[in-house]
């Protein structure tokens, strides 16, 4: 099954709501999310911004890749897929997860490295499933 692409309009609306998102929140949960955000592209080549389930999130070739928020307490990032988080489990031991979620504290971004790891698998995953 193939992704629909979206249209160049709608890929610029996307990108203004993810990044009015962002605008809106504290400081210390702006630069983590916009961390996070910078480090998935970097490792997701062709990723584009988009709004999936209400929240700031990442697609690639159409598919939904990734998505993250910001809570009062915490931050989240949300490899959409308990494998991934299954699969990297003892790198992810000091953080809070749960299937699909990972926490961290607002200005404590997640490390690059880490990063990586994750939207890799994740991108290993939906290329098994095409």
């Amino acid at each position: 099954m193939r992704a629909r692409k979206a249209s160049p309009l709608k890929k610029v609306q996307e990108r203004k709501k993810v990044l009015a998102y962002l605008a809106a929140l504290p400081a210390d949960a702006r630069r983590s999310l916009q961390r996070l955000r910078r480090d998935v592209k970097a490792a997701a080549p062709g990723a584009e911004d988009s709004i999936s389930y209400g929240l700031p999130s990442l697609r690639l070739n159409g598919r939904p890749l990734v998505c993250y928020k910001a809570a009062r307490s915490h931050c989240s990032f949300h490899p959409m897929s308990t494998a991934v988080i299954r699969a990297h489990a003892r790198e992810l031991k000091a953080y809070s997860t749960s299937p699909g979620t990972v926490r961290f504290a607002p200005g404590k971004a997640l490390p690059v490295a880490l990063v990586r790891k994750l939207v890799r698998t994740r991108m290993a995953e939906l290329r098994n499933r095409s």
